[in-house]
């Protein structure tokens, strides 16, 4: 799988992250087998948050148990908390039931408008303990995430406030792109990362459409693709763009196809891809149009 360079974590990232939320229900042998299929196929980026269900707690078992995997592996994780005695408190419980005394990424989590932004940068907001822990030498690095279709202009906001961010994640795939408002806002999201050097993750590469009314029947909060054909498009569209790494879906059974996409992936690819999607999947939506 290839790997990129993580702006100026310098961190050579695989282009797809294991999205933890995938493991967060699921029992310690099927979390298992999950990280060791994402280990053998090379994968060295993880990604985890307090709130996906006991994510935190399978992953943390593994890696007690598997200290060589403990020592290669990139681990992000993220707080949606905005006050800064309840970020500090999650974070050192994440970083306890990870059983590691240093994080190399933390971000502040579901950041999807200015309104989110300013609670996390107000006097004694979750910032606060952002700049306490990476002076402290408890995180390494410093991210953002955010989903929705403000995202992208909250956090060239936040690289504006804080030019030594090391990284984004953001929600983008050709139905967002096809949006005017929102691709001018992705643009200058990536304008603002590339000068300042800041990775870019993406979310939501392989997200389909908003469930509405009809029951789910994966593992995600909106329906993802689950034709090979269509993610090997997805993926290649999203690895076109210039980022560094794509989280992967919230579902175990559709976590290897984006891993076989990823692999069978190769530069230009995606230039028709998401021109392909737009006009041959059924009910390729929006997934935040039900929130907005």
């Amino acid at each position: 799988m290839e790997h990129r360079r993580l702006g100026k974590t310098d961190h050579q990232s695989t282009v797809v992250t294991f999205g933890t939320y995938a493991i967060g229900d699921a029992s310690q042998n099927e979390a298992d087998r999950a990280i060791e299929f994402a280990l053998a196929h090379g994968i060295n980026h993880f990604d985890v948050a307090p709130t996906y269900a006991e994510a935190e707690l399978r992953l943390g078992d593994y890696l007690k148990r598997h200290q060589d995997a403990q020592a290669q592996l990139f681990i992000g994780c993220k707080t949606e908390e905005r006050e800064a005695a309840a970020a500090k408190e999650k974070l050192l419980r994440t970083m306890d039931r990870l059983g590691r005394d240093k994080l190399d990424l933390y971000q502040l989590h579901a950041v999807g408008d200015i309104a989110t932004l300013e609670q996390c940068f107000a006097p004694g907001g979750a910032w606060e303990t952002f700049l306490w822990a990476k002076a402290e030498g408890l995180v390494t690095h410093l991210g953002i995430t955010g989903h929705g279709l403000e995202s992208p202009a909250a956090q060239t906001e936040a690289l504006r406030r804080y030019p030594e961010f090391a990284t984004v994640m953001v929600a983008v795939n050709p139905v967002l792109d096809a949006m005017p408002a929102f691709r001018r806002d992705w643009q200058l999201l990536v304008a603002a990362c590339q000068a300042g050097d800041v990775g870019i993750h993406v979310l939501k590469a392989t997200a389909r459409a908003p469930w509405g009314d009809r029951p789910p029947t994966h593992h995600t909060w909106y329906e993802p693709l689950t034709d090979q054909g269509e993610i090997d498009q997805a993926v290649a569209w999203a690895l076109d763009q210039p980022v560094t790494t794509l989280c992967s879906s919230g579902d175990l059974e559709v976590f290897p196809k984006i891993v076989a996409a990823a692999e069978r992936y190769q530069p230009g690819a995606g230039r028709t891809a998401g021109e392909a999607l737009l006009a041959s999947v059924g009910g390729y939506d929006n997934i935040f149009v039900a929130a907005d």
